[in-house]
Formats: structure tokens, sequence, C-alpha cells
């Protein structure tokens, strides 16, 4: 049901079941005799090998256990990383060394007649057991095993759930807090003031198109001002609001809100240019100043021009700049509207990829306002420039691209 609900996401399933000691012939001779249900049956390191990858993005290869032979089989399953990793089993909990990758715990408490009659119908249906051979099991290994190990691992739970699949509420809670902790990045935890926009297939392969080298310049356009599109609107719920009720063409009573409307919009010259449109169609006749701003080599940056409506200090402003890189750019900016009078928390800064170094600058010199961006990169090069990026956002998007970046704002 989690997996159903995660349908935006790429989501992969790893059973602890997987990870059985393979049995030798000597045991299997006499495998009524073995406890399934013990620690010790799993192969723990393998286990905790496979899943440390999977956290660091490697594919890996999961064993394919034979429950009727009892035997790991020659055919490895090949698992890719994903948004969001269930491992799921009975000891899961057990280890302190598993627990503590885990992101979220989560027991399933079931009463145990149900539990007996689901292990009754999968070894015998899955798994070709006979039933006497499956109670005479439980009896010996399983319901003592479940009050030696499993029953206490509990109390490491983050979430108990009781009834399972059944319980539509928890699944629903649990689902919520995946896609809340998916849409943050770590600098989202630092900077309370970051908004990165939720994201999903749509949004990544919008941006597989703009970063890619090889994207024409008719596309890079189309895609990019989605995505700004996206942004801008993003931003927009940011503005402060009043609740307003409404009558409907029905003569019903709609409880709404209406936003401010005292907003203007600032572009950096010449990559913000690019927001602009985005930015009045969702806003009608909205004013819009410009800066420019110049720097060289890697050093400080100069206020070269700006244009500003001459009532900036009481509205709500909107920066547009499609990359924020060091930061230096956007500092000298935020610094020429807090000049003008305009409060900091009145100020929207919005971008389609920014850089941690960025998000520091600003967000340790500025904490009152506001970032929304789509996606956070990993870091800049020598050069200042996003990586991994998509290039001199001004160049391709004006058809001015020759090759040569200019030094990153």
């Amino acid at each position: 049901m989690i997996i159903a609900q995660l349908h935006d996401q790429r989501v992969v399933l790893v059973n602890q079941d997987s990870f059985y000691h393979s049995l030798s012939d000597e045991v299997v001779k006499k495998v009524h005799e073995y406890n399934f249900d013990h620690p010790d049956a799993f192969d723990t390191e393998m286990l905790l090998s496979c899943m440390e990858k999977l956290k660091l993005g490697q594919e890996v290869s999961i064993p394919d256990y034979d429950f009727k032979s009892h035997k790991v089989t020659g055919t490895a399953r090949k698992v890719n990383p994903s948004d969001v990793i269930i491992l799921e089993g009975i000891l899961v909990l057990h280890d302190p060394r598993v627990r503590d990758l885990m992101n979220m715990k989560i027991f399933v408490d079931t009463d145990s007649d149900v539990r007996l009659a689901r292990r009754i119908q999968r070894d015998t249906v899955e798994r070709g057991r006979d039933i006497q051979n499956v109670l005479e099991q439980y009896e010996r290994f399983v319901k003592p095993s479940f009050e030696e190990f499993i029953l206490p691992s509990k109390k490491y739970a983050d979430i108990i759930i009781p009834r399972g699949g059944d319980n539509d509420v928890a699944v629903d809670l649990i689902v919520q807090h995946i896609h809340t902790k998916l849409g943050q990045h770590d600098l989202c935890k630092i900077y309370p003031n970051i908004f990165l926009i939720h994201s999903t297939f749509q949004i990544q392969g919008m941006h597989t198109l703009i970063r890619d080298v090889k994207t024409t310049k008719h596309d890079f356009i189309f895609y990019a001002d989605r995505l700004i599109r996206l942004v801008v609107e993003h931003g927009l719920g940011h503005l402060p609001f009043v609740e307003r009720q409404i009558i409907t063409p029905t003569g019903s009573v709609y409880p709404g809100v209406v936003f401010c409307r005292r907003l203007c919009g600032v572009s950096v010259i010449r990559s913000g240019e690019s927001m602009e449109n985005a930015l009045r169609a969702c806003c009608k006749g909205i004013k819009i100043g410009k800066i420019l701003i110049h720097g060289e080599g890697n050093n400080g940056r100069q206020l070269i021009y700006e244009k500003l409506p001459s009532d900036i200090a009481s509205r709500h402003v909107f920066l547009l700049d499609p990359v924020l890189a060091s930061g230096n750019s956007a500092v000298k900016a935020i610094t020429l509207l807090l000049s003008k009078g305009v409060p900091e928390s009145n100020i929207i800064f919005l971008n389609l990829i920014a850089s941690p170094q960025g998000i520091h600058a600003v967000c340790r010199q500025f904490p009152k306002l506001k970032i929304v961006t789509s996606e956070i990169d990993s870091s800049l090069d020598e050069n200042l420039r996003v990586i991994p990026g998509m290039g001199e956002f001004g160049d391709r998007y004006f058809g001015t691209h020759d090759d040569t970046f200019a030094p990153p704002k």
C-alpha cells in the first residue's frame, strides 16, 4: 500500500528473507530442527553491505533464496538505487547496525492468531510444507523467537501500526512523512527559509532536458519556461493572505483567501529577465524593476545599473535570478533592496537551481528572506560554476551561447 501511494517516486523493496544463510546438505536433512526465526539464521553482514551501498546510490545484487531447497541460488537480483528503500523482515529492528541505517522504523503489530493463519497459508501454499510441520515449527521455534527477539525490538520503532495494511490512516501518515522527507534537502533542515519544490518525475524530466548540453535552444527555452512557471507559482504561495468568503454562481458560500496585491518583481540582468514573462502571466500588470551587477573574476560585485519602482519599500518583492551560484550577486542585489527600505521578510528570491555555497552565503546574512528553488545542486567548481549545473543560463536562453562560459553570478 505504501508503494502504491508513492507512485511518483522510485521505490525498491528489499526482503530480509533474501539474506537467509544457505543450509548444508546435512542441515537440510534435519531442517525441522533448524530455527529460521533466530537472528543467526540471516547473513546480516551481507544485508548491511547491500543496504549501505543502496544508500550511497550504488547498484547491488540481492541473493535469491529458495525456500524449498533452503539454499541461495546462483541467480541474484539486480537492484538499482531509488528514492525510497523499504527493508522488510521480522528481525530488521533487532540489529542496531541495521537500525542505524533507517530513516523510519515501523513495527506492524498484528494479532497472534492472524500471524499464525498467514504463516500456515504462506508455508503450505508458497513453500510446499506440510501443515503439521508448520504447526510444530511454530510451537518449537517461531513463538519462542518472537517473544525473545522480535517483540522486544518493538521498543525501537518510531511508529507502531495495529492491523498492518488494513490501517489506512497509518499508511497515509507514513506516506505523507516520506513525501515530506523526499522534499527536504539537508540544507532545508539548517535554514527554515529555504523552500525546495517537491520533486516529481515531471520536474526531474524537465531538469534532464535543460541540463543536457545537446538540448536545442528551442527546447531549452520551452522547458526552462515550464520550470520557471512552477517556481513562480510556488513563490506566490508564500505571500501573506487574508480569508474571504465569496458567493459562487450556484449561490453557495465558498471560504477562500485573497493574497497580498502590493507586489513587484526585480530581475537581475540578464538571466533574471527570462523569468519575467512567467511572473507577468501569474500577476497581471505587475511592476518589474531591473538590477545590473558586474563582477570581475571571483572577487567582488559592482552595481552598474538599477531601476526600481519608487514605492518598492511598501511592496513584497520577487527577486528573479535562475541560478544561485556563489551568492555574491544575490547578496549585492538584496543589500540594494534593503537600502531602498524593503523589509527583509518581504523578499522572496526565486531561482531554478542553487548551490550549497550560494545558499549559505545568502541565508547566513539574510535569515528572514525566503528562497524558492526547484533543485539544489552539489557544489561549485574552481570557476564558481554550479555543478552539475546547466551552463551559462543567459547565453543558452537568449541564444548567445558560444562555448565560452562567462564568470557566474
